[in-house]
């Protein structure tokens, strides 16, 4: 465990990933945003995944610009509007994707925002294959030890399989059907941070045909809260090491600070920079970024999301030059 740590920041890291405000049962009101515009997907409930607001967000000029690719993003609530997020802070996506496409710096694309699950979240961004390959008595045992202060962090039994297919199967193909966006999957890119930083690398080695890039920030390789002898980082390296995809047609960005909870992870991230290294990932297909003194917060993340939109959305120009091949 990282020393040192001012007890306060880290009680604030530890919040800050596992810890998600519901959303409101009435149907909370769209997002105010600085460029563009915002436009509200409505899917019923599908087996363990409940129904929840999918805010997708059109670029200034939109449909101009067609085909556009899509970013698909977690945590949907917190992207884009401080004024309703639980913690006044947010990733300021539309105003980091206006300004980078309106300077070329990226393909036209939009957003779509995926609302997490309030209580569910852990157990739906939680990849669920390296959780049931962990022994019977540790699955038990975080699902009724792992604690987020006085609640379990687990409210349900995983469904992060079902979770990622719905994703894939039932979101996609509803924003294709509304939106003039591409239908390569070269123009689909997965990005989330914390717990959304492994869902989204959980998509990629189980799902890989049905986006060409996945962004990862800050992951919570630790699974849970922090501690000694916790068995779920091996648990996310085995499986990495079996099913992590061969570098080809995808592109792969990670990132993380060193302070609060991200103080945590620059040991587990170079783990799985070694594991990506053996099965031949290199740039330009892979990126792994370290930013010292960055905390585990919206804040932080806004303040490097441009560099993950232009390596995960270069413009289209630039992926017929040689060197991004």
């Amino acid at each position: 465990m990282p020393r040192a740590l001012p007890a306060l920041a880290l009680l604030l890291g530890l919040a800050l990933p596992l810890d998600a405000a519901e959303p409101p049962a009435d149907a909370p009101p769209l997002p105010t945003v600085a460029a563009g515009r915002i436009e509200r997907l409505a899917l019923p409930a599908e087996g363990p995944v409940a129904a929840r607001p999918i805010d997708v967000w059109l670029p200034p000029g939109y449909p101009e610009d067609a085909p556009y690719a899509v970013a698909m993003m977690f945590d949907g609530q917190m992207l884009f509007d401080a004024g309703i997020t639980w913690n006044r802070q947010e990733w300021r996506v539309d105003e980091t994707a206006s300004a980078l496409q309106a300077a070329g710096r990226t393909r036209p694309f939009i957003v779509v925002g995926v609302w997490n699950a309030g209580p569910a979240r852990h157990a739906e961004y939680f990849p669920q294959r390296p959780f049931e390959a962990l022994p019977a008595a540790v699955r038990e045992g975080l699902r009724h030890g792992a604690k987020r202060g006085e609640a379990p962090l687990f409210t349900t039994d995983l469904y992060s399989d079902a979770f990622v297919g719905w994703l894939t199967d039932r979101v996609l193909p509803e924003v294709a059907s509304r939106y003039a966006v591409s239908p390569d999957a070269d123009d689909r890119v997965l990005i989330g941070a914390s717990m959304g930083g492994l869902i989204s690398t959980y998509a990629l080695s189980e799902r890989p045909a049905a986006f060409g890039g996945f962004g990862a920030m800050s992951t919570h390789w630790p699974g849970i809260f922090p501690g000694t002898d916790n068995p779920v980082p091996p648990a996310f390296f085995d499986y990495l090491r079996a099913q992590l995809p061969t570098p080809g047609r995808h592109r792969l960005y990670f990132d993380h600070g060193d302070a609060t909870l991200d103080a945590f992870y620059p040991p587990l991230q170079a783990e799985v920079d070694r594991i990506a290294l053996a099965k031949g990932w290199a740039f330009p297909a892979y990126r792994s970024l370290a930013f010292p003194g960055a905390d585990h917060s919206e804040n932080a993340w806004a303040a490097r999301l441009d560099g993950v939109f232009t390596f995960l959305l270069p413009p289209r120009e630039d992926e017929l030059n040689p060197r991004f091949r």
